[in-house]
């Protein structure tokens, strides 16, 4: 699917090993007028239109639906290169990092994950992840509860469904009172997401001033691709940042294994769950990398531990930090611009629906159907594609409204499929 160019010595080289004097002499056995004329070959094209063009070719016989789902899992490019070192056998069969003299690729896998995740969400500390995005959430409310002292959780409108609903889980034999809002009176902390599950933009700078002051903390749940272009949560002044990191090298999976992404502020690093790796030297002076602030003994204390988190979602961070590292920070840049630039030529097709988002969005939006979002879901399948996430069913619209979610991997003739397909099925 690629072409190395060679030097003209590489060429005379081979030549001379083989015997002839030029490349046309190859083809001399072959009669004049049967040598192909010209090559007609097409431009260049970058990796992923060239995945999309093979898998073209494979789908006239096993068509697979084209996908426009969101919530909180993506249906992102991930770049050839992060299986092909992600499955190598020292990553995916590491020993525990608890023996740093057996461990010191793994170590500098997580130390390396850790550092780019901090540049990432421009937060001071990273641990070596968490389970996914909703037991993130979790662990954060509990660590902000360990910083301030207090039991009171508030929970944003903004926060996925599935989260809150995760929080009550984990927090049903435990003396927290979660309440919804943005107050943060006698709270241990805020919990906001941004972009909101349904979509909309925000900017939690002002929040995160008025936690300050009553000594609340801000927990930020983000979308690690919107950062590319949106405003950070290091810079919004969030005191713990969170996020499920699907979008960063892993394919959509049933439910997993996906990534807890956790990073925060230096003066509450140890309060931080999990690992957490350092780099160090040794009596020799020479770089090594090991487990650090945390001892292991902590994790298995029931009730008295800080966290029961003694282990971590090494593998799935290790893809992260090769998809952040492939694409680098324009890479990112560009994915960010290329989903919001698509869902915004989208919402401009879907004129026929009514767009419930009250700002902003980034590369996904909240509709109202002219007819039930399931009833339009079922047929939108025979179409061919997987149209979005009816909202009823999480409790957080009507049975009409619908979640619609673009990424990069969408192209122009599949918006325009999509949004032809979905008037005429929801007008008729």
């Amino acid at each position: 699917m690629s072409w190395v160019p060679m030097t003209a010595a590489d060429e005379r080289a081979m030549l001379d090993v083989i015997g002839v004097e030029k490349t046309e002499d190859l083809f001399s056995a072959i009669p004049t007028e049967l040598r192909m004329q010209q090559w007609n070959m097409p431009p260049g094209m970058s990796e992923m239109a060239v995945l999309d063009h093979v898998a073209g070719f494979a789908e006239r016989n096993d068509p697979r639906p084209v996908c426009f789902l969101g919530g909180g899992y993506y249906d992102h490019f991930i770049p050839a290169a992060v299986d092909a070192l992600a499955g190598r056998s020292e990553f995916y069969t590491a020993y525990t990092p608890y023996q740093p003299e057996c461990s010191q690729g793994a170590l500098q896998a997580i130390y390396e994950y850790q550092t780019a995740i901090c540049r990432l969400t421009e937060m001071e500390f990273s641990n070596a992840s968490l389970y996914d995005g909703g037991t993130a959430v979790f662990e954060a409310a509990t660590m902000a509860a360990r910083v301030t002292g207090r039991r009171r959780i508030v929970v944003h409108g903004s926060v996925n469904p599935i989260y809150r609903r995760m929080l009550e889980t984990h927090t049903a034999n435990l003396d927290f009172d979660l309440a919804d809002g943005d107050d943060p009176a006698d709270a241990a902390c805020v919990i906001v997401q941004n972009p909101s599950f349904l979509g909309t933009v925000c900017d939690y700078s002002a929040l995160a001033e008025r936690c300050h002051a009553a000594k609340a903390l801000l927990v930020l749940s983000f979308y690690p691709i919107s950062l590319g272009m949106l405003k950070t949560p290091g810079a919004m002044g969030a005191d713990i940042a969170v996020a499920e990191g699907q979008c960063l090298g892993m394919p959509l999976s049933f439910g997993g294994p996906y990534l807890g992404i956790m990073a925060t502020r230096r003066e509450y690093v140890r309060k931080m769950p999990g690992r957490i790796a350092g780099m160090t030297v040794d009596a020799a002076g020479r770089r090594g990398f090991v487990l650090t602030l945390q001892t292991r003994e902590q994790h298995i204390r029931r009730e008295k531990a800080m966290s029961n988190i003694c282990s971590n979602q090494a593998l799935c961070a290790l893809r992260a930090l090769l998809y952040l590292s492939l694409v680098g920070k324009e890479g990112l840049r560009e994915t960010a611009e290329a989903c919001h630039a698509k869902a915004e030529y989208l919402k401009g097709r879907l004129r026929f629906v009514e767009i419930l988002n009250d700002g902003p969005t980034f590369n996904e939006f909240s509709v109202r159907l002219p007819r039930h979002a399931d009833e339009v879901v079922a047929a939108m399948l025979d179409r061919g594609f997987y149209a979005g996430l009816p909202l009823a069913a999480l409790g957080v619209g009507g049975p009409c409204d619908l979640l619609i979610a673009v990424t990069e991997k969408r192209t122009r003739a599949q918006l325009d499929a999509f949004a032809a397909a979905l008037e005429e099925i929801s007008c008729s």
